[in-house]
């Protein structure tokens, strides 16, 4: 292999959807399923917040004195325009679309998610997130890449798991199947264009190096793939406005392909910005309006083309910050945090379980209430329809009845 394309292939934003995989694992590629196993049409969208979002300045527990004198600069007074919701709770006063969409009864709020023996680091922290392991477990493959291995065996194209974005998390990879990075289906299609590419591509690797042979094949399969989802999403293009932020043209570009009829079954999305140390107010108020915003243009995009029914968001962040406000009018890592689920599919809305319990904290910290693996399982069976306790490794209880 010329050295010129082997730097290429190194340094290629393709290199992310390339998969290396001994040649026993192609005869997975030769049972000639090419599509995913029946989800009943519905699809799954993550949304990631990124740096751990401040759980309690999200969903506020505006009557718990506790709250306030934890954070006697950085508690959030109802006076200030506190959302209310149920439960003593209330949204961010900059979460207003997401509060709409609430009241419309398509957002369920989870409080104290977590696991056990909880990570304080940014890195190891989302690993567990994305891999959906244990605090003591270290695993190489992501929840919804052994999702697309189990439901998406013979499936020879890597669009079936979409990530927007230049990179693909460790969510997005599977033992045998990974998902397919890209920002922008056009953008992307370019890409593939490129003259030594195509030329790659529509060669035919006579070494009989399995690795090689599966590189080229790989590569192949990103440049149809990279043609299906240019063409197809040609189909729709938005009306609605969203905000011009970087997260918002992500999600009106999922939406799009959505809406194009693309039979990605998984996407990908994520809002970084949340590690707030120092004077977390405003920039926290800023990231929540972002997604706020972003997420009601994403729902109202959804529903003009009778999508959001089959459409399932779910919001997380790696972890929440500790309770006591800092010296810095900010928060330092903590534990257990909230997620948010958003759709038009959902059979329970609202605040789905206790508010976060300040009067019992682990040196500082929530204690969790709900494994963060429970949520998935729920997802996968009862969403996806797909076998939760194969990709996760082990039965987790189930949200029974949320979706």
């Amino acid at each position: 292999m010329p050295t010129s394309r082997r730097n290429f292939l190194k340094t290629s934003v393709l290199a992310s959807s390339l998969l290396f995989v001994p040649k026993f694992l192609h005869a997975l590629d030769r049972q000639g399923l090419t599509r995913m196993r029946d989800s009943n049409g519905r699809r799954l969208v993550v949304v990631q917040l990124g740096g751990g979002n401040d759980g309690l300045n999200t969903i506020i527990p505006y009557r718990n004195d506790l709250y306030y004198n934890a954070r006697p600069t950085l508690g959030i007074k109802p006076q200030s325009g506190i959302l209310m919701l149920e439960k003593d709770l209330g949204f961010n006063p900059s979460m207003t679309r997401l509060k709409a969409l609430y009241d419309e009864g398509h957002v369920a709020v989870l409080n104290s998610v977590g696991y056990p023996n909880p990570d304080r680091s940014h890195f190891r922290s989302m690993d567990i997130w994305q891999s959906g392991s244990a605090s003591d477990q270290y695993v190489t493959t992501g929840w919804l890449g052994r999702y697309l291995d189990s439901n998406c065996p013979g499936c020879e194209l890597p669009y079936n798991g979409l990530e927007v974005d230049d990179t693909l998390s460790l969510a997005m990879k599977g033992n045998v199947r990974k998902g397919l990075a890209l920002k922008n289906p056009e953008k992307f299609h370019q890409i593939t264009q490129n003259q030594l590419i195509a030329k790659i591509s529509g060669e035919k690797a006579n070494t009989g190096g399995s690795e090689l042979d599966y590189l080229y094949k790989t590569l192949t399969e990103t440049a149809s793939s990279a043609e299906y989802l240019y063409q197809t999403s040609k189909v729709y293009k938005s009306g609605v406005s969203y905000p011009n932020t970087e997260f918002a043209k992500s999600l009106k570009t999922t939406a799009e392909l959505i809406n194009s009829g693309i039979e990605s079954r998984v996407f990908y999305v994520s809002l970084s910005g949340f590690d707030t140390h120092v004077r977390q107010q405003e920039q926290q108020a800023k990231l929540l309006g972002n997604l706020s915003d972003s997420l009601g243009a994403f729902a109202e995009d959804l529903q003009k083309s009778g999508e959001f029914e089959n459409t399932l968001v779910l919001v997380f962040s790696e972890f929440g910050r500790r309770v006591s406000q800092n010296a810095s009018n900010g928060t330092d890592h903590g534990t257990a945090n909230n997620v948010l689920l958003l759709g038009g599919g959902l059979r329970q809305k609202g605040v789905l379980n206790d508010a976060p319990d300040l009067q019992n904290l682990d040196q500082g910290d929530l204690n969790y209430q709900v494994d963060f693996r429970s949520v998935y399982a729920t997802v996968l069976r009862d969403w996806l329809r797909a076998d939760d306790t194969v990709i996760l490794g082990q039965e987790f209880a189930r949200l029974r009845g949320l979706v």
